[in-house]
């Protein structure tokens, strides 16, 4: 029989534990006898009772599987870790805050099985959320393709069925600063998407704030694209502009010495983004560290 890991990164999550675990025994039992699930929690370095619910899941229940991480690594490389440590035949990536469905796996499964490696959880709505995160997701994925020579589909996030195909390609990707909803696409396997409704968290605070967002898209974009780069020479060009400009008006040399600096500076930010990645990499620092793990073979 196939085997399928569901892959649930947790990062304080004390309060959805319970209520995601039961209503992923629901997927398991309906899918009975035709694929063998189990689960995959990876635990980053929560700081509440999110290791202990994981260890008695584990405890009493075979088919749970649990990694608990020394500290806080990040989500990207809590599904990594699950990535990397998965045999199965098939793996879906799931958040523990239920805003994804569960059940939906089930239409994954189904629709897998008409011969994609790939299917990815289309968000039509997003309940609850506010106006401005709305806006920053609906142009950040145009954003992105426009300047990635990469066709990331619009309005998914990191809920996905991929099968062993995928998983292997994943596995030999090592790269520090990750961005899994663009190495997925990436690897050029026939997908397809499923539509639903995103609910609201079932408990607690999102885990995705203002600050940890910019990082996953300057990650997204640093590591999909060189453009930002390339646009250094539009800008240079820019500044030639500006100073021919000020050489005719003479009043504006202050406002244009203000300006070609900003300019200069945005640029070399950029170029040191680049670099500062290249450094990480060559650091060749393991990407996680695990405490203790159940139910997982050496």
């Amino acid at each position: 029989m196939k085997t399928l890991d569901i892959i649930v990164p947790v990062y304080n999550e004390e309060d959805c534990l319970e209520e995601m675990f039961s209503r992923l025994c629901r997927v398991k039992n309906s899918l009975v006898g035709i694929v063998d699930i189990r689960f995959l929690f990876v635990n980053d370095g929560s700081k509440d009772k999110s290791e202990e619910i994981l260890r008695g899941f584990a405890q009493n229940n075979p088919y749970v599987k649990v990694v608990n991480f020394v500290r806080n690594f990040g989500h990207q490389v809590a599904v990594t870790a699950g990535i990397n440590l998965t045999d199965a035949d098939y793996a879906v990536i799931i958040d523990a805050d239920l805003q994804d469905p569960p059940e939906l796996i089930v239409d994954m499964y189904n629709k897998a099985q008409e011969g994609f490696d790939i299917v990815y959880g289309k968000r039509l709505k997003r309940e609850k959320e506010t106006a401005f995160k709305k806006v920053t997701a609906f142009g950040f994925y145009r954003v992105l393709n426009f300047l990635c020579n990469l066709n990331i589909p619009k309005d998914t996030g990191d809920f996905r069925l991929i099968t062993r195909n995928v998983i292997d390609v994943l596995k030999n990707m090592p790269e520090h600063n990750r961005f899994i909803r663009g190495m997925v696409p990436w690897t050029g396997f026939k997908s397809a998407p499923i539509e639903f409704d995103r609910e609201e968290r079932f408990a607690g605070e999102t885990h995705y704030p203002l600050k940890a967002m910019f990082k996953l898209a300057t990650n997204a974009i640093f590591s999909f694209s060189t453009k930002p780069l390339k646009m250094i020479n539009y800008l240079a060009c820019v500044l030639v502009v500006c100073a021919l400009y000020s050489l005719i008006r003479l009043n504006m040399i202050s406002a244009t010495i203000l300006f070609c600096t900003a300019l200069q500076l945005f640029a070399t930010g950029i170029v040191g983004a680049y670099i500062g990645r290249i450094y990480e990499e060559a650091l060749a620092r393991p990407l996680y560290i695990i405490k203790d793990k159940y139910n997982i073979g050496e």
